[in-house]
């Protein structure tokens, strides 16, 4: 399974009340197959995972997260997420966190999970599912409060 490294806009550092962009990298979650053999005997069986979802944990009870649940579906094209393009700043992202409070330099750990369906054939149309995979990753998000200044 490849690592649960999510992309963010902005990257490690969020700003208060401004949205933080997730995405996963397309090319890499895709369906995965294993199959083992025994050659000369016939049998063998084959597993394959497919990702399914990206749960997203900002780390605080201050933040919000696109979507309320913070867990995201894969799109048609394998992706989840929208990669953050110029100009998208006051859009909700489709997938995201809004942090509310500042970090005062302990940073929060964002928690990202993708989920795997799982399943196997093998020798004899045997086949059947198996337990769901969650793989995750965390890492440190500082979060800045920008005051503005008036003149």
């Amino acid at each position: 399974m490849p690592d649960t490294k999510v992309e963010l806009k902005p990257e490690a550092k969020s700003t208060m009340n401004l949205p933080t962009w997730v995405w996963l990298d397309k090319g890499m979650f895709k369906e995965v197959k294993v199959r083992a053999e025994l050659p000369g005997i016939g049998l063998f069986a084959e597993t394959t995972a497919k990702p399914i979802s990206l749960h997203l944990e900002p780390g605080t009870e201050d933040a919000e997260t696109y979507p309320a649940s913070g867990e995201s579906t894969f799109n048609k094209d394998d992706s989840i997420g929208t990669p953050y393009t110029n100009g998208s700043s006051k859009q909700e992202p489709p997938c995201g966190i809004t942090y509310l409070r500042a970090s005062d330099g302990r940073p929060n750990q964002l928690t990202a999970s993708v989920t795997w369906k799982i399943s196997w054939r093998g020798t004899g149309d045997a086949q059947g599912p198996l337990p769901d995979g969650t793989f995750e990753t965390a890492q440190d998000m500082d979060v800045q409060e920008v005051q503005p200044i008036n003149r």
